[in-house]
């Protein structure tokens, strides 16, 4: 008996594989090839990409990509293929226009939206009027938290019955905790290399936007290095993905670091597979986010990393870390005094670190892996 065929159709922003994808691209590269394959056959449909072939294959699951200059002419060329794959479901990722595209050449198809973050429903890129009608085209919306689901419901009431939360996951293989066997020598010589033996690392990992809040870590450095002389503050990441290139924000930031060389550092946008190194180094994960975070991928990477996060009390986070167990959240209308304390109280107490990180360690093995995140898309077809 033949199996259902999936269709997971990428923005067209990054090509799959690649170094330097969002997590829009992550999401897929990581969830189709998890499928079981003898319950459902994917495809994954995406951009064209330097060095790679026209046809692909990734973790045995069939890429075919597409010129996405022009996203119209991108999803037009998806379609056309995909009529030859003859699809049981196609799935659009992060973009709710291609799924009206799509609907009018796929009439009797079903078609699945999965939203990763508010970005694409915000008025900036389609009207209110032309995302009713994208999400009254899908036969299911997914989101990666509670969070968006209610904040995609009050945007649209008449798709409120069509939502449903799929929290992502992270590879645990490849972030592994300090205690792990040979980790612990690995974070040994990394830190060895860097100069950080002496240090207490502090890692921010992210888009140097302005709702990411690296300001606010600025801010607060020159008091937390006066109470710690040790405290080294790590910032990993450029205004956009796959490029070093400056904006007045980030231009911003490093003006406020100059007189505090030595408590900070500024690292250009480093490939996703070097990723982990970062999080192995470091002792503390800190994710400053402005209202508005749908999930934070960052948190688990870190938790599953074995680190304490401090983190915004905002939109999906609170899903994802234990304020007081896993790290802790503070307050966005507070947030400058708060992380001063609880990147503090870290910092003190080294004990407190370890448990915390092991905590996350373990809350992420249970709720927040691949995997995990396959079942439970492969649960929500086949309860129709």
């Amino acid at each position: 008996m033949a199996v259902p065929r999936v269709a997971f159709v990428t923005p067209g922003s990054f090509a799959i594989p690649s170094p330097k994808g969002s997590s829009v691209e992550r999401v897929i590269e990581y969830l189709a090839p998890r499928l079981d394959r003898r319950r459902f056959e994917p495809r994954i449909y995406g951009r064209t990409g330097r060095g790679l072939s026209r046809v692909g294959s990734l973790g045995g699951v069939r890429i075919e990509r597409f010129p996405a200059a022009d996203k119209k002419v991108y999803v037009r060329a998806v379609g056309t293929a995909m009529r030859k794959f003859r699809p049981t479901l196609i799935q659009v990722e992060n973009r709710p226009l291609y799924v009206l595209r799509l609907r009018r050449r796929f009439p009797r198809t079903k078609i699945w939206l999965s939203l990763q973050s508010k970005t694409f429903i915000g008025k900036r890129y389609i009207s209110r009027s032309a995302l009713k009608r994208s999400l009254a085209a899908a036969d299911r919306v997914l989101v990666n938290s509670h969070w968006l689901r209610r904040t995609v419901a009050e945007m649209v009431p008449e798709a409120a019955d069509k939502l449903r939360v799929l929290h992502l996951g992270v590879d645990i293989d490849r972030f592994r905790p300090p205690d792990d066997p040979g980790s612990g020598e690995r974070r040994r010589r990394l830190r060895e290399d860097r100069g950080w033996t002496d240090r207490t690392v502090v890692l921010f990992m992210g888009r140097l936007i302005p709702r990411k809040g690296v300001h606010h870590l600025l801010a607060i450095l020159p008091k937390l290095a006066e109470a710690h002389p040790d405290v080294l503050l790590v910032i990993v990441g450029s205004p956009f993905y796959g490029s070093h290139r400056d904006t007045a924000y980030s231009l911003r930031l490093k003006r406020m670091a100059r007189a505090m060389k030595r408590h900070v550092l500024f690292v250009p946008y480093v490939p996703y597979t070097k990723v982990p190194d970062w999080f192995l180094a470091a002792d503390i994960a800190v994710v400053p986010s402005k209202p508005g975070e749908a999930f934070g991928l960052v948190n688990v990477e870190a938790m599953a990393s074995g680190l304490p996060v401090v983190a915004s009390r905002v939109g999906g986070i609170v899903e994802v870390v234990e304020d007081g167990e896993t790290g802790y959240l503070v307050n966005p209308a507070n947030m400058e005094a708060e992380l001063l304390d609880r990147i503090g109280a870290l910092i003190r107490d080294p004990e407190l670190r370890s448990r915390m990180g092991a905590a996350g360690r373990k809350r992420v093995e249970e709720k927040f892996t691949w995997h995990r995140t396959a079942e439970a898309w492969m649960e929500l077809y086949e309860r129709g």
